[in-house]
């Protein structure tokens, strides 16, 4: 087979932060796969068919280009942030480990790029300086119980959590619950970084303590960081506190 396929992340939104090996395979695909907002932030030129699709059709992405790559075309599959988080590059190979036995003898490559998690914390400084994960509040591929089952553990634990998709139209009341667990682990001034369009023109970015944060607005572009207990803030006169996490941890 001559085609390929190429899961590419295009960072958190600034074309500054697409690297220079993504920025590479966009140039080289004749075929462009993705969510509406990610294709259109890629720019339109001769030799590109661009095929934008909506949120929930992943594998269905997937599939079509592999296909297209077995039809011998250079397929670029594009993800905000990096495609390995929360994104298309599963999609793509939960699509070629079920599908067509000759799509494994495709080019398939993976090309990361900055997830919202990293972007968001070097916005306030380095919260995720000690150990840390990241959860997705969207149940619509896993079960709430598996999500709060998982939450917990990882609160106990006394990690820094990054909340993925923490909440929509269709799931307004999830980040509430999540974060009223996080207050059953953590004290009420925890730091929690609400961090909205990282790296796009409506940027914005707060740091509140954790009882306020509750109370919170968030959509599906917000990024919640919600601190360790060590996690620390350093005040700073006229502008936002920056918040890290020590790298050491006492005995």
């Amino acid at each position: 087979m001559t085609g390929s396929v190429t899961v590419i992340g295009l960072g958190p939104g600034d074309p500054r932060y697409l690297t220079p090996a993504a920025g590479a395979a966009l140039d080289a695909a004749q075929d462009l796969i993705g969510y509406f907002p990610y294709v259109a932030r890629v720019p339109e030129r001769p030799g590109l068919t661009r095929h934008a699709s909506d949120n929930r059709v992943e594998v269905d992405r997937a599939r079509h280009a592999l296909e297209l790559a077995a039809a011998g075309r250079r397929v670029a599959v594009v993800s905000g942030g990096d495609p390995g988080v929360f994104a298309m590059a599963a999609a793509v190979f939960e699509a070629l480990e079920a599908g067509d036995p000759a799509w494994r003898a495709l080019e398939i490559a993976v090309e990361p790029g900055i997830t919202a998690m990293l972007a968001a914390a070097a916005r306030v400084g380095a919260p995720l300086g000690g150990d840390f994960c990241a959860i997705s509040l969207s149940d619509n591929l896993k079960p709430w119980d598996v999500i709060t089952a998982r939450l917990g553990a990882v609160l106990a634990a006394d990690l820094v959590v990054a909340l993925y998709n923490p909440i929509s139209r269709a799931r307004p009341w999830q980040l509430g619950a999540a974060l009223a667990l996080a207050s059953e682990h953590r004290a009420p001034e925890t730091p929690v970084i609400l961090a909205r369009a990282v790296g796009r023109p409506d940027e914005a970015i707060r740091v509140l303590p954790l009882a306020e944060a509750r109370e919170a607005e968030a959509d599906m572009a917000t990024l919640v960081m919600i601190g360790a207990s060590a996690t620390r803030l350093i005040p700073r006169e006229g502008g936002m506190p920056f918040v890290y996490t020590p790298r050491s941890v006492a005995r």
